[in-house]
């Protein structure tokens, strides 16, 4: 089987092509943790397939790193739309992509070095849709005062935080924090993904405002754990970051990986997302 390795700020999957390779669905789960192991297998934080699609131009099916299946990630579709147009798949600079169920729409930045080439894909800015702050949709089981999320309380591994739920397509806990370079994520991180509110498990995410324009975050995914970048967190953390009144709709949000640049359009409720995508290496593995 062939495969791609990826990467959007650090966040890196390994990528098959559906076109091409027919991996039955009952076996994907297990392909998706072995491919994914960084000591006995490729490495990752997770794998996604690149299928047809009736709906859209193009599938996205994603599988973390422990076998789950995952809604959606904004550094893994913006590598969807590099891959498919540097391959070949597409000609078009504009495209649709649909996972899970929701469909995406991504514009790409390309690099020409001549006015008559094709060009490569250096920067993808997507539509990431409307933020859902609905905790029953999230979900989160935690209602708020005005039936939001919003700078709630809550226990996490013994101590005290506020946090504020978002989905992005996925489930996201943001807290607003001092020292979030230097805190144990490996520890508070699992506490929140699994945390009781959680049904179906959340994306924390550990902020620290900089100013009103920037701020910097880690990330504990679940299914994974620590991640370079996330790109539904990051879209998760701009719209936070409005709704309690520490920094403006446009922000740049800094990672571990990188930075990607995030717009919350309050008239059209949509939010943005604009970043890097790059091929690792690709191979041919025996599954």
């Amino acid at each position: 089987m062939k495969f791609t390795k990826m990467q959007g700020c650090g966040n890196d999957y390994v990528y098959i092509n559906g076109f091409r390779e027919k991996i039955p669905v009952e076996g994907k789960a297990e392909l998706a943790r072995k491919l994914s192991d960084r000591h006995f297998g490729i490495g990752s934080d997770g794998v996604i397939f690149i299928n047809p699609s009736e709906e859209a131009d193009f599938e996205m099916e994603m599988y973390n790193a422990d076998g789950t299946r995952s809604e959606m990630c904004g550094n893994g579709i913006r590598c969807v739309a590099k891959y498919v147009y540097d391959r070949g798949l597409t000609d078009s600079e504009h495209i649709s992509v649909v996972s899970a169920g929701q469909v995406r729409y991504l514009s790409m930045v390309i690099e020409r070095q001549h006015p008559w080439d094709r060009g490569t894909v250096r920067r993808v800015r997507v539509n990431m849709g409307s933020p859902v702050l609905e905790p029953q949709l999230i979900p989160v089981n935690m209602p708020g005062t005005d039936g939001r999320v919003v700078n709630e309380p809550v226990e996490a591994g013994g101590v005290h935080y506020r946090m504020t739920c978002v989905s992005m397509g996925n489930p996201h806990a943001v807290i607003f924090m001092d020292g979030v370079r230097s805190m144990e994520l490996e520890r508070i991180g699992p506490c929140f993904e699994n945390h009781e509110c959680f049904p179906n498990r959340v994306n924390a995410e550990f902020v620290e405002v900089l100013d009103r324009q920037h701020v910097y975050m880690r990330v504990w995914e679940r299914g994974t754990g620590e991640t370079l970048a996330c790109g539904t967190g990051c879209c998760a953390v701009a719209v936070a970051c409005v709704l309690n009144g520490v920094t403006e709709p446009e922000l740049t949000v800094s990672l571990p990986g990188g930075e990607l640049q995030i717009e919350w359009d309050r008239e059209q409720n949509l939010v943005y997302m604009t970043g890097p995508a790059e091929f690792v290496f690709e191979g041919e593995c025996y599954v």
